[in-house]
């Protein structure tokens, strides 16, 4: 099969840049085809100032785009054109190229931006559905959701508002890919069509194995930005008196903020690593005694809740979400109750001082990540997802052809 991936890459590297680089190196050893489209939102640092100008035009329409996806059409003949992010230098105007060719789309939905400006359904420090089926998100405008600016939040909102009158997102997907249950229900409920809503979840691919090694230590792996609960984790670390060590893994707009905050509250053994690659991730997790997911808004399917599954670590998450959905209260891991300093403190002392029973909901998660989250099970999904593509374009031009 020869597939097409189209990806708009975002300024910070994050989970969802890893997932699409992992299911092409899926298909690629399957020997399937795989040609790429990409842009990148650092580009937008080399624009012209006339550039600029038209980036909210761009954002609703790119015609740079559209010409550009047409040759890669012309030059591969895919059999399919997989879509991840098309914001904002992409834009919806690439679905209509593939259209035009007879390519049949797929979209995986990685965040809530066809729902949500600001794509995470996140707002003063907590989970806001307010443009929920709406169609004109005005609210988000209202509070100048992205980029705290009315004017940056009102081209998303244009956006959105002109391609649900166009019928966009009704008519020029063929099936659109939601990462868990809680997802695919969002999206259903902000009017996309039910029926072309499958569910497939991310994975981790080779399988990193469960040789621990045992240090002790807690361990948060993220971009640092408001929304993963960094506060909410400094503070039940105060609240701890500072006799758990915790490592913090990544790099984000807000670490400088953090990093100066660990220090006011005196928190001599917290460590922020800065970004590593992977595999320093993954061993990591391997000598840490469990994971701490403390994010406040709705996580679509963090790729490092499904890593610390694989490598055999219980996980203290947040119920919210999908990830309430994904994580087993007391089987897999621990919840607290989100933004709650007082309730994650308690919830790490009782797992410091419980490493059994957070060893066996290891275990119990690595049963997880075997049964439903490696790359062979992931290939298989993706597989049908094609299929499933190819049959739906071809019944509907078939429609087109035989209408009177």
């Amino acid at each position: 099969m020869k597939v097409l991936i189209l990806h708009n890459h975002y300024q910070w590297p994050g989970g969802e840049d890893l997932v699409v680089e992992s299911e092409e190196q899926l298909l690629a050893t399957a020997g399937h085809s795989v040609a790429r489209y990409d842009r990148s939102n650092a580009d937008i640092q080399r624009f012209t100032i006339s550039e600029h100008a038209l980036l909210p035009a761009t954002t609703l329409w790119s015609r740079k785009s559209a010409l550009e996806v047409q040759q890669v059409l012309l030059q591969n003949q895919p059999d399919v054109a997989h879509f991840h992010n098309t914001f904002p230098l992409i834009s919806p105007a690439a679905y209509s190229a593939c259209r035009a060719a007879g390519i049949p789309v797929v979209q995986t939905l990685h965040n809530y931006r066809l729902l949500c400006p600001e794509s995470r359904f996140f707002r003063a420090g907590k989970p806001c559905e307010r443009c929920l089926g709406r169609g004109v998100p005005w609210p988000a405008v209202l509070h100048a959701c992205y980029r705290d600016s009315r004017a940056a939040t009102g081209v998303v909102a244009a956006m959105l508002t002109v391609h649900r009158a166009l019928g966009t997102w009704r008519e020029m997907v063929d099936v659109y890919v939601a990462l868990s249950e809680f997802a695919r229900e969002k999206f259903i409920a902000g009017g996309l069509p039910a029926a072309k809503i499958v569910v497939k979840p991310n994975f981790v691919h080779p399988d990193p194995g469960t040789d621990r090694d045992g240090s002790d230590y807690a361990l948060f792996v993220g971009r640092l930005s408001q929304e993963k609960g960094l506060g909410t984790l400094l503070a039940a670390w105060k609240l701890l008196g500072d006799r758990v060590p915790l490592l913090i893994l990544g790099d984000g707009p807000l670490r400088g903020k953090f990093e100066a905050q660990a220090k006011i509250l005196g928190l001599s053994r917290v460590r922020f690593g800065g970004f590593v690659d992977r595999e320093t991730i993954l061993a990591a997790m391997k000598r840490a005694r469990f994971l701490v997911f403390p994010s406040e808004c709705y996580e679509n399917f963090p790729t490092t809740i499904v890593e610390a599954f694989a490598c055999g670590i219980p996980i203290i998450t947040a119920s919210l979400g999908a990830i309430r959905e994904m994580v087993v209260d007391q089987h897999t891991g621990v919840h607290f109750l989100p933004g709650r300093a007082e309730d994650l403190a308690a919830k790490v002392d009782w797992a410091w001082m419980h490493a059994r029973e957070m060893e066996a909901m290891g275990q119990a998660g690595r049963a997880e990540y075997v049964a439903k989250y490696t790359g062979e099970r992931n290939f298989r999904m993706l597989m049908n997802i094609y299929e499933r593509a190819i049959k739906t374009r071809a019944a509907g031009v078939f429609r087109e052809q035989t209408k009177p």
